[in-house]
């Protein structure tokens, strides 16, 4: 899979511009990419994680 595919299930995973904490877990999970690795995607997306599970994001 290529970066420009997983991009493409990151944004079709929050189309709003928003993905919550568990989500963003799981997509890491199916995607086969380390949680920071997604994370810095979804910095590059401009995508916000919400409902954090350690509190940090509301």
């Amino acid at each position: 899979m290529t970066t420009a595919d997983i991009k493409a299930r990151i944004q079709a995973a929050a189309p709003e511009g928003k993905i919550p904490c568990a989500a963003a877990f799981k997509l890491a999970e199916e995607l086969g990419i380390s949680r920071s690795r997604l994370g810095e995607l979804l910095n590059e997306l401009r995508i916000k994680i919400v409902s954090c599970q350690l509190g940090c994001f509301p």
